[in-house]
């Protein structure tokens, strides 16, 4: 035996499915003859008049195909009954299912009705979310929304069907064409698993919607890895050409892959939140207290002018404090201030200028993966994080202040217009000065 297989116990001997069935088909029968007032309760479940009007409606097919009761003109004659089940939602119940023959070409004649009752409703859509949002695959059955006589709903029935569906929305977030959106800015982030984790792609719309462009699973945020993922987001249509600003942690990585692939297109706002935090990591309480407050204040500027001036004197003083603090601060000072120097409104700033937007919808991923207890492979942590996106997506509010998208879109084709004119390099700042 190989020495990663383990010999598994025996476990007791499964109860044939025939057993099953005809146990679920005794205890429907008999609840026919019960008392008034049981046969009221069942009814009020609607679990009885659903199978009933499933048979009556395969009696209607019968009639069509075969005629009318000891008809001999029909080519098609009745051949008796076979047990067969039916779904009522998503929930397989044992039915009688009457059958058709042609005699001429003696064979049978499937029915239309039956082949249709033999696809759960909604395909399976029901399942997949209660399985996304927790329930148990071992636990469903005592969670079942119909009846105990439901059969067909075991544990690995129901992860085979979540496998599927998740696949499905998977390769539906992957593959779906972006050209149906006007992207004019993108948060980017990382979601850690253990070992591994996945980076996700968030686009906010001319009117402010916030569209899941991508996932993907990173072992790291190098730029290499992180460019061939920008490259599948351009091939599905990302249009970029009028500009796009892009809004991430401070990763170097990161960044580097932004500028390979959109060069002259792009502009990156570091996220101001992480900056401070990264600064007031090299301080201690009562310094960190006093820092984070001047640097909150700093970013709280309405123009660039004022808001360089008080980074510029809390640099300086972190000089003689602590020189790892204020070199922190100066590492890529220039990109925390990309929206004071666009000069938008102070509403939509507060938007655009951290990864609270991106950072909110890792939370929420969070509260469908974290029930986790084991990742296998890659697929499924893509699948799951994939079919939580898009169970997330239609519930994303738009961005506070979207109505001043338009001023920063006006002001990204102005900078493109500027930077692919072959004009000598200038600052942002002066860029956007241009009109």
């Amino acid at each position: 035996m190989p020495i990663n297989k383990l010999a598994k116990k025996r476990g007791k001997a499964k109860v044939k499915i025939s057993d099953k069935r005809e146990a679920a088909m005794k205890k429907i029968e008999d609840c026919y003859s019960e008392e008034f007032d049981v046969k009221m309760s069942i009814i009020q479940e609607l679990i009885p008049l659903g199978l009933q009007a499933i048979a009556e409606e395969l009696q209607n097919e019968v009639k069509q195909l075969a005629g009318p009761k000891h008809s001999r003109e029909a080519n098609n004659v009745r051949w008796g009954k076979q047990n067969g089940s039916a779904y009522l939602r998503d929930q397989k119940f044992p039915i009688k299912v009457p059958r058709v023959r042609n005699l001429q070409a003696n064979k049978e004649v499937p029915l239309n009705t039956y082949q249709r009752l033999q696809q759960p409703f909604n395909d399976n859509s029901d399942v997949m979310r209660r399985l996304l949002h927790g329930l148990s695959t071992h636990k469903y059955h005592e969670s079942s929304s119909l009846s105990a006589e439901a059969f067909g709903i075991s544990a690995s029935n129901l992860s085979k069907k979540f496998k599927k569906n998740s696949t499905e929305k998977l390769k539906e977030l992957q593959t779906r064409h972006l050209t149906q959106y006007d992207i004019v800015a993108i948060f980017i982030d990382a979601k850690r698993y253990a070992g591994d984790g996945i980076i996700v792609a968030l686009g906010v719309t001319m009117d402010g919607k916030k569209i899941v462009l991508g996932v993907e699973h990173i072992h790291s945020e190098n730029a290499r890895a992180i460019g061939q993922w920008l490259d599948r987001l351009i091939e599905r249509g990302l249009k970029f050409e009028e500009g796009i600003l892009f809004i991430v942690d401070g990763s170097k990585g990161l960044s580097k892959a932004i500028k390979q692939k959109f060069s002259m297109y792009c502009l990156i706002q570091r996220c101001c939140w992480h900056k401070r935090e990264n600064v007031v990591a090299y301080l201690d309480k009562p310094q960190a207290t006093i820092a984070r407050r001047r640097l909150q204040d700093a970013y709280s500027k309405t123009t660039y002018k004022e808001a360089k001036a008080a980074l510029t004197k809390l640099h300086k003083e972190l000089e003689t404090i602590n020189v790892s603090a204020a070199n922190s601060l100066s590492e890529g000072l220039e990109e925390t201030l990309q929206i004071h120097q666009l000069g938008l409104s102070s509403e939509l700033s507060k938007s655009l200028s951290t990864t609270n937007c991106i950072e909110g919808l890792m939370s929420q991923i969070g509260s469908y993966t974290d029930k986790v207890d084991r990742w296998h492979n890659s697929d499924q942590l893509l699948r799951w994080t994939g079919s939580s996106l898009m169970d997330i997506e239609p519930r994303l509010r738009r961005i506070k202040g979207y109505g001043y998208l338009k001023v920063l879109k006006y002001k990204l084709q102005e900078i493109v217009k500027a930077r692919t004119a072959e004009k000598p390099a200038v600052s942002v700042q002066k860029l956007v000065e241009i009109k």
